[in-house]
């Protein structure tokens, strides 16, 4: 059908068009005119509730210079559709836990979740709240309208504003509702209802990551996924066209999506309202919605990239509000129309919140063991039979195991233990050792019941998905990832946005040094170390051996608002004396200690056992050395000075940390620093340490040199240095 023509640039315009399939045949056509669910009252209600949310828009857009307005004005319509007719939600409680969550991934476009937040009454969403949105919130002003959406605020599902995370977002929410729906619901109590809408827009569309999470939505048939697709064909830079030509309809549908069609996203509401509800119907696939808007609607610069930021000209947002019988010159007020048709949400979601109190009572009554499996989830409780395991393993057994094999061998068991673990690897879990039954496959084809998910080769959708699962509730699902440490690389974005969201996941990750052998420096991470070390918020933990891989998984289960990244290596270790996981949780600790100490031997990970080594060679030459094993500089960082000092001393004497990474991090408490100042190479594991000089004897002949260049002076005195 064509689209109508905009008669009405600045405000209301008749509906004429409706939501049609684009999937080759016509599932779905219908004339909003002819159809009985829209009536004139409808129409007149929806266009000035419409312009209600536009106008608060624009108030927002221009109080303190400016914002991303363009898309919100353009949206206003799908907004009213979701937030009035179609998402199940409680404004009064939005922890509500089968709530249908709302993911903004073109997350520049917050004053639209604000905004709808504010209008249909969440308490904290309050004016004074909207007017702090791009204050430069001086002598300490602090407001919940940041400029991005931001998880901890109560309204907001996950943060986004890097382009495409929020679609894998919804992914990893999407599976969290399948999952439980499939494990919990029975017949005549579906308890587990939610479903999830994710807002897009042309950028995020572009974006790999959410490429690689839209297609592994369609391959898993994610049907309590709509992904609705704010249509305006401009980007920050100017129109689409000068970047993507591509047909998306089609891309969609080869990946696995019902695809559907609004021509008319700016005005029609009870249009999209049926395209969302008949997508609702669906089953067997996630639903794309594609519903042509226009950017900064019914503005001077609608349509083009001037409307995706800053201020709006004055004289079309007046003809706006003189359009909803407003007065220009008064800002920041809603029509007592348009906020009661708002704000009757509020009973609306207090009575289908006590309704679903009300089914899950009943749950309780006929599923008693069932509903009590729930409970537990619902409130983040892992029980304490992983504390059991991880407190009694024997390691004595597993001490020359490679770590990788250790972690293996400690997931097997914890998977049963706790039944909030989930997730799996982008391919590489037999590198990784990871632990999976086929029947625990999260698959159509086995079951949305299983908690094993098979990402294929998608890093960064992989570290992002893993982020909507932890942020479904609160310790209801407990993630894991897993590949090589090169390619969290790919997975650093998704892994950061985790941190900066204080989600609990754990990522494992092997072939993390020279081990990795003859596939050369693309696998060998000299690097990477230092961009997770440096991340806040996030525990970068390198075990040297089972004892240590305990550690890693006790902190990695107690840390409920951090991520976690277990660095594991590829080969067998060699001895290393004295490891504890108990001190291993301080992140630095003495493990050979000796009064007499010329100088100390700090290392982790793989290369600690080749430290050891040097350290007794170098006693049988006279020469003694202290030994410390520093799994965690995160750990370390927070004990108190006088412990921190007790393990690195200050006292000028030699502290030479050994690892086979460019060294960084080990400047703050080393005064040298044995490591990478380039690419590994490929050769084998044993070849590669001693090219590099980080074997025993090399470890030795730089550790000598270093003596003779010091002759007995103040090592701190002389500044750290690279050896």
């Amino acid at each position: 059908m064509p689209l109508v023509e905009d008669s009405h640039p600045t405000g209301l315009q008749e509906p004429k068009t409706i939501a049609k399939t684009v999937n080759g045949t016509t599932a779905h056509h219908l004339e909003s005119e002819k159809s009985s669910a829209v009536s004139n009252r409808h129409s007149s209600e929806d266009d000035l509730a419409v312009l209600a949310l536009r106008n608060l828009i624009f108030d927002i857009c221009g109080q303190n210079g400016g914002g991303h307005g363009g898309s919100a004005i353009g949206m206003a319509a799908i907004g009213v559709a979701l937030y009035k007719y179609v998402m199940r939600y409680n404004p009064s409680n939005p922890d509500w836990f089968d709530r249908d969550r709302f993911v903004l991934s073109n997350g520049h476009t917050a004053m639209f979740l604000y905004a709808l937040n504010h209008l249909t009454g969440f308490d904290n969403w309050t004016m004074d709240e909207l007017k702090g949105y791009g204050s430069a919130k001086t002598n300490g002003y602090t407001t919940i309208c940041h400029a991005h959406p931001e998880i901890e605020v109560p309204g907001v599902e996950v943060t986004t504003g890097p382009l495409g995370q929020g679609v894998a977002n919804a992914v990893g929410l999407a599976i969290a509702s399948k999952n439980l729906a499939a494990r919990f619901n029975k017949p005549d109590f579906d308890v587990i209802q939610s479903r999830v809408y994710c807002m897009t827009g042309d950028g995020c569309l572009i974006e790999g990551v959410a490429l690689e999470a839209i297609a592994l939505a369609g391959h898993l048939q994610l049907d309590s996924l709509v992904l609705i697709y704010d249509n305006n064909q401009v980007t920050c830079d100017g129109p689409l066209d000068w970047i993507n030509t591509e047909d998306i309809n089609a891309k969609m549908r080869a990946c696995g999506w019902t695809v559907l069609e609004v021509p008319d996203g700016s005005y029609d509401v009870q249009g999209i309202v049926l395209a969302l509800r008949y997508a609702n119907s669906l089953r067997g696939k996630p639903v794309f919605i594609n519903i042509k808007t226009v950017i900064g609607l019914g503005t001077s610069v609608a349509g083009t990239a001037k409307a995706h930021h800053g201020v709006f000209d004055k004289e079309s947002v007046a003809k706006s509000k003189l359009l909803a019988g407003m007065d220009p010159s008064v800002s920041h007020q809603i029509p007592e129309n348009a906020l009661s048709y708002f704000r009757e949400r509020k009973t609306h979601g207090d009575r289908i919140n006590q309704d679903w109190d009300a089914l899950v009572a009943r749950f309780t009554s006929t599923y008693p063991e069932l509903a009590a499996q729930l409970e537990q989830r619902r409130k983040g409780d892992y029980g304490t039979r992983y504390h059991e395991i991880l407190d009694s393993l024997d390691t004595a057994d597993m001490s020359n195991l490679a770590t990788r094999e250790v972690n293996g061998l400690i997931l097997e068991k914890m998977w049963p233990a706790c039944p909030a673990l989930c997730g799996g690897g982008a391919d590489l879990v037999n590198s990784n050792k990871i632990y999976y039954a086929e029947s625990d496959v999260f698959h159509p084809l086995t079951s949305y019941s299983g908690r094993y998910i098979r990402y294929g080769i998608r890093e960064h959708a992989m570290a992002a998905i893993s982020n909507g699962l932890a942020a479904y509730n609160p310790g209801t699902f407990l993630p894991i990832t897993a590949t090589f440490f090169m390619f969290y690389l790919y997975a650093a974005p998704g892994v950061r946005m985790g941190a900066l969201s204080h989600l609990q996941t754990i990522h494992f990750a092997t072939h993390d040094s020279f081990a990795e052998g003859q596939n050369g420096p693309t696998h060998q991470p000299v690097e990477v170390d230092s961009l997770y070390r440096a991340m806040p918020n996030l525990t970068y933990f390198r075990p040297c051996d089972a004892e240590e891989t305990v550690a890693a998984w006790r902190h990695a289960m107690s840390a409920r608002h951090s991520p976690t990244i277990v660095s594991l290596g590829r080969d067998p270790v060699g001895h290393v004396p004295n490891t504890s996981r108990e001190k291993a949780l301080k992140g630095a600790y003495v493990i050979w200690e000796d009064g007499n100490a010329q100088l100390t031997l700090a290392s982790c990970g793989t290369n600690l056992h080749h430290a050891v080594k040097a350290a007794k060679s170098l006693g049988r030459d006279g020469i003694a050395v202290r030994l410390i094993s520093c799994p965690s500089f995160d750990l370390f960082d927070k004990q108190d000075l006088e412990y921190r000092n007790s393990v690195f001393p200050i006292d000028g004497k030699p502290i030479i940390s050994v690892e086979e990474y460019v060294a960084t991090t080990w400047a703050r408490y080393t005064t040298a620093s044995i490591g990478m100042t380039s690419y590994g190479y490929s050769a084998s594991n044993a070849s590669n340490y001693n090219r590099f000089g980080l074997d025993a004897a090399g470890i030795e002949r730089k550790v000598r040199k270093y003596l003779g260049e010091l002759r007995g002076g103040n090592a701190r005195m002389a500044g750290w240095k690279q050896l």
